[in-house]
């Protein structure tokens, strides 16, 4: 998360725009290029997409909000996603998330204060049998307990 950064211009954002306009259903690809770009889709871009894509505020909201990978604010230096469906549910994901949420003294989508972690939940990584999983970055990690966890946390810079 840089904390300094400048805001993206309306000039960078219409360039990225632009360059995806020419595809067929160019909405997700702008997003995830704004994105990529600025590490989040910034609030100045959405009157910008709506009016080059022709479609209302309200339809480009229902589809930022609809993917939950898409962040309104930029991302911490790395970001923890905690399972948070049935099987690691019954394996003891939810005392877990609420022991990280509670240590890191912030609610889900939220960012450390040193800026080193965004604690997210996912509704299924795929590791059931090896519940409850979480996922650093792009690592993910089974049979996550209280002791593996602030390990993970630790690594990150939490």
């Amino acid at each position: 998360m840089s904390l300094s950064a400048p805001a993206p211009s309306d000039s960078d954002i219409r360039a990225l725009i632009d360059t995806h306009l020419p595809l067929e259903g160019p909405l997700l690809p702008i997003l995830h290029a704004l994105q990529e770009a600025f590490g989040h889709v910034p609030q100045a871009a959405m009157p910008l997409i709506a009016g080059a894509l022709n479609i209302s505020r309200a339809e480009l909201h229902g589809v930022v909000s609809f993917y939950h990978d898409f962040r309104e604010a930029p991302a911490g230096r790395h970001v923890l996603k905690i399972c948070r469906a049935e099987a690691c549910q019954a394996m003891g994901a939810e005392a877990l998330a609420e022991a990280a949420l509670k240590k890191l003294g912030i609610g889900w989508h939220g960012t450390t204060a040193n800026g080193a972690v965004t604690i997210e939940p996912v509704y299924c990584l795929g590791l059931c049998a090896c519940a409850p999983a979480a996922m650093v970055d792009d690592r993910v990690v089974g049979r996550v307990d209280a002791a593996r966890l602030d390990s993970l946390l630790a690594e990150a810079g939490a």
